[in-house]
């Protein structure tokens, strides 16, 4: 059991679209580790793909993201503040992730400034990289 806030509680997402079930490392402003286990019943997966249900490689990227927005939000400078997608560099998929596997979500932010920021994150499945990119995001208000 972590000592951290629930992502529910800090995220603005909501099911069904909340990617981040438990925190495991907070380094606030700085960074985060989450991690999402698929159960099976996801809304995708009996679309995606029929009889081979695999994961959204866009769906890994929105779950780094939230880790991101778990650390950002846990600032209170940032306190009512949105983190949206900016743009995404460099995403590539290493590992197909089905039901029953679950992922450990790894965010590193870098610049940060009140109007927008960067980071790097990882999706890591049993430790072997599932999915990697480059995050930028801009601040609405919430």
């Amino acid at each position: 059991m972590s000592s951290f806030p629930e992502p529910i509680d800090v995220l603005p997402h909501r099911p069904q679209f909340l990617f981040v079930d438990r925190i495991s490392a907070l380094d606030i402003g700085k960074g985060a580790t989450g991690h999402w286990r698929l159960r099976g019943d996801e809304w995708f997966f009996p679309g995606h793909f029929p009889g081979r249900p695999t994961l959204p490689g866009v769906l890994m990227c929105e779950a780094i993201a939230q880790v991101g927005a778990y650390a950002v939000l846990c600032d209170p400078a940032y306190a009512g503040k949105l983190p949206l997608f900016g743009g995404i560099d460099g995403a590539r998929f290493r590992r197909q992730v089905v039901p029953g596997d679950e992922l450990e979500l790894v965010v590193e932010l870098g610049r940060m400034s009140t109007r927008a920021g960067k980071g790097t994150g990882r999706a890591l499945l049993n430790g072997e990289t599932a999915c990697e990119l480059e995050l930028m995001f801009v601040f609405a208000d919430a």
